[in-house]
């Protein structure tokens, strides 16, 4: 499952570098036509990710309950990021990735609840999971591009 991490990775990368360079002013901006902004998808990727991995896996996920419920699917852009929410979503872009591969090692997942996407696949595994959750941040990356040509 290396190899999975290492695509997620790669991704979470172009990610940051959307982080380095946009002001905090154009991570919240949503664009005319869009319902959510640039922060909303980064967040949006690391707690779908935790959802997928940690919380299908009956595992503590390594964000709060708020974050969740802000960023989660379903949601929508509610209010300004700060600053300060944007350091911690880019330290929990690699964070998450550097525990979910110490937990793999480790051999913590062990259990998994089988999860209907809306997309129709089902989840059977945490190899589905991590295969799913890199498609899933795919179209992320692809709406984020989008909402940079709308900026």
């Amino acid at each position: 499952m290396q190899h999975l991490l290492e695509i997620t990775r790669t991704n979470r990368r172009l990610l940051e570098k959307i982080l380095d360079n946009y002001l905090l002013e154009q991570l919240n901006k949503v664009p005319e036509g869009f319902k959510n902004n640039l922060i909303w998808n980064i967040a949006h990727v690391a707690v779908t990710q935790q959802l997928l991995i940690y919380k299908l896996s009956g595992l503590p996920m390594m964000i709060d309950d708020e974050m969740v419920a802000r960023f989660k699917k379903g949601t929508k852009t509610e209010g300004v990021v700060t600053q300060t929410e944007v350091d911690t979503i880019r330290t929990l872009l690699f964070s998450s990735l550097d525990q979910t591969q110490k937990d793999i090692e480790a051999g913590l997942f062990k259990d998994f609840q089988e999860y209907p996407t809306s997309t129709g696949f089902v989840l059977k595994s945490l190899e589905d999971a991590m295969n799913f959750n890199n498609f899933h941040e795919g179209i992320h990356l692809g709406y984020i591009l989008a909402l940079k040509k709308a900026l």
